[in-house]
């Protein structure tokens, strides 16, 4: 785990490595902002938590650039925690455990937290840097990002005092981001009398092996939603086998493509080898399918005890119809454009057990009104199966600025530094600029970083020579940022 730490630049990689070591997924970050704090005043940089949960370090201007304009450098603390299905890894106790593999940072069979550790891991190397000359900055480190952007939402007005915010939450080097697309959450829940098992066998349907990925940045490349594809399983079961359904559980994360899930179906006993035949017949349409696409689809089952109880025929029809009518992927591309994903929605998390139900939908669109389309698409579709509906957690979409000089001090320096031009884009990721520009209209906001892929996975990692070249672009702006 430590080899990390020799790498370069080392005072980025000690500083990831350190975060590595302190728990920090969504929803639990009380030891996370309690290192930030300690860690900060061990150094005596100015430190505080915010009314957001937010973590605020500031740190004064080199001699002689105090009139420069001041420079608040953000990134989120927290990591989706998402893991193998192997794993046994405890993600609110357990260090992540990092690994070298090529020219690649990993972690072993979780999610390495290098969306946003490397931004974070930014701040602290700029912060603790006293060689590196520069105007004032602050670093903004905010709390519960990837599941309601709860930190910059509950943040209070005058809390920044930037001029400019270099958002660190981009995943690829020598590109700037100028405007996301905004979201929203969407819940489906029901209730429903359990029934007693007609059939005298039940199997255990386990799909494990998709990628999964970001539903923001990879929902576009057509990879697999392990929820959609039991659908097809479950409903072919019932049909052909009259197959009942105990329980489904399937996805942790709004915004992250589920990659695993498995089912529990009650049948005759004498029903049991040709359900499982028809189940690896399955496996062999989903990898045909996906072919070139996804690399390690697994569909299994096996023979499990008999449950207590099931899902009434009325009510698993209803639901299992729900999930395989909901939309899931990407409705539409940016008009004009034709490679930028305008509008999507992500099928996260299907449970079903117990006599309760519950799905839940991330919806991302740069266009509001197309936001509430799906909105009513997947209202409209679950209502039918008699469930409640509710959406809530907005963020807004973040338009790009016409004019904004932080977007041209940064081309110029990527120019000078590397001969070559840096790419302007939008995003169908959801970013919190839209918020913290909405408050500070004022700013000029610009979102990069280092090259990172498959976020919000077991497979996501950080590709470690865009590290350092990161890393000296962003000493290079502070040194360069103008006066006010």
């Amino acid at each position: 785990m430590s080899e990390i730490r020799n790498l370069q630049p080392q005072a980025i990689w000690e500083n990831f490595y350190k975060l590595c070591q302190v728990p920090h997924p969504s929803g639990h970050l009380a030891r996370i902002q309690q290192f930030l704090l300690d860690w900060a005043a061990e150094r005596g940089i100015e430190a505080f938590k915010d009314a957001g949960e937010n973590i605020v370090m500031r740190k004064p201007a080199t001699p002689g650039m105090e009139d420069r304009k001041v420079v608040t450098m953000q990134a989120h603390m927290d990591m989706v925690p998402q893991k193998a299905k192997d794993s046994t890894h405890n993600f609110e106790t357990d260090p992540i455990e990092t690994y070298i593999d090529g020219e690649w940072v990993k972690a072993r069979g979780t999610t390495l937290g290098s969306d946003d550790g490397m931004g974070v891991a930014t701040i602290m190397a700029v912060m603790e840097d006293n060689e590196l000359p520069h105007g004032p900055i602050e670093g903004f480190i905010t709390a519960d990002e990837e599941t309601t952007m709860y930190g910059v939402n509950h943040m209070e007005p005058g809390t920044l005092h930037g001029d400019y915010l270099m958002n660190l939450d981009n995943e690829t080097e020598g590109e700037f981001v100028i405007g996301s697309a905004g979201g929203i959450n969407l819940t489906a829940e029901t209730s429903y009398d359990v029934a007693t098992p007609q059939g005298d066998a039940a199997l255990k349907i386990v799909l494990q092996g998709l990628k999964g990925g970001h539903s923001g940045l990879e929902i576009n490349e057509g990879r697999a939603n392990a929820n959609k594809l039991l659908a097809r399983v479950v409903r072919s079961a019932a049909r052909q086998h009259d197959a009942e359904l105990s329980t489904w559980v399937c996805g942790n994360m709004r915004n992250a493509i589920p990659n695993n899930g498995e089912v529990v179906l009650i049948v005759a006993a004498d029903k049991v080898e040709q359900l499982q035949s028809d189940v690896a017949a399955w496996g062999d349409v989903f990898r045909a399918e996906y072919e070139g696409i996804e690399d390690g689809i697994r569909l299994e089952s096996e023979r499990v005890e008999l449950p207590a109880e099931r899902v009434p025929a009325e009510v698993q029809a209803k639901l299992v119809n729900a999930i395989g009518a909901c939309h899931n992927g990407v409705l539409r591309f940016i008009p004009g454009i034709g490679d930028i994903v305008e509008t999507s929605s992500n099928l996260a998390i299907v449970e079903i057990g117990g006599g309760k139900a519950f799905f839940k939908d991330l919806i991302r669109s740069s266009m509001r009104t197309q936001r509430e389309y799906v909105e009513e698409i997947l209202t409209s579709c679950f209502e039918l199966a008699g469930m409640q509906v509710e959406v809530g957690g907005a963020y807004t979409e973040w338009q790009p600025a016409l004019k904004n000089e932080m977007v041209d001090l940064m081309r110029t320096v990527y120019r000078d530094m590397y001969g070559e031009e840096a790419k302007v884009q939008v995003v169908h990721a959801g970013l919190e600029c839209s918020i913290i520009g909405a408050m500070y209209p004022h700013m000029d906001i610009v979102s990069f970083g280092p090259t990172l892929r498959s976020p919000h996975t077991p497979n996501e990692r950080c590709l470690i020579p865009t590290v350092g070249k990161y890393y000296d672009f962003v000493k290079e702006v502070l040194r360069r940022v103008p006066v006010k």
